[in-house]
């Protein structure tokens, strides 16, 4: 199992990007004691066979090796907390995953270098649109690397200080937005 959701988080939009998104949403939120992370894209999808089988560890639509952990790593970390795990996909539309997890029980694991995890996804995938949003007690912050990019002048979004800057401005978003509520700021 991964040790943290930011891992997850890059694993499962890892599937995205794999699987042709040119947008992938990544939404965290607090509320009523309850961690929830919902990974949308607008990749290819998935045929009802696949979904029908996609939690199972031996199901893989990849060639170079015949198991995939990710989902199931992440179905495991949502339901030992007392949380849940839900998939959709839909062949040409995309697939949004839902894991909610309790934040106060002992097993939830904790969030994670969110910002590491974003700069990460972005200098993979420097094409693809991310956005990012964070949602807890009534304050939101959102990262949209199309803004960003309006922003850079011509510069390439995967330049390190650019990353670098994304990164700590992530981190302070994650700060800002769930304080200590999750206890995951060093």
């Amino acid at each position: 199992m991964l040790r943290d959701i930011s891992l997850h988080i890059h694993d499962l939009s890892e599937n995205s990007i794999t699987a042709g998104a040119t947008l992938i949403r990544i939404s965290l939120s607090a509320a009523d004691g309850i961690l929830t992370l919902v990974i949308a894209d607008n990749g290819k999808g998935m045929s009802p066979e696949l979904l029908a089988k996609v939690e199972d560890p031996f199901t893989t639509s990849r060639t170079e090796r015949k198991v995939g952990m990710g989902i199931p790593f992440f179905k495991l970390a949502c339901e030992q907390t007392g949380g849940s795990f839900r998939i959709k996909s839909e062949p040409g539309k995309g697939t949004e995953l839902t894991g909610r997890l309790v934040i106060d029980n002992i097993d939830r694991i904790p969030l994670g270098d969110a910002g590491e995890t974003v700069s990460m996804l972005i200098l993979e995938s420097p094409e693809t649109r991310f956005v990012l949003e964070l949602t807890a007690r009534g304050e939101s912050f959102t990262l949209d690397t199309d803004e960003v990019r309006e922003q850079l002048d011509g510069a390439p979004i995967n330049d390190f200080e650019i990353l670098q800057w994304i990164k700590e401005y992530v981190n302070e978003g994650v700060l800002n937005i769930f304080g200590g509520v999750l206890d995951e700021i060093t």
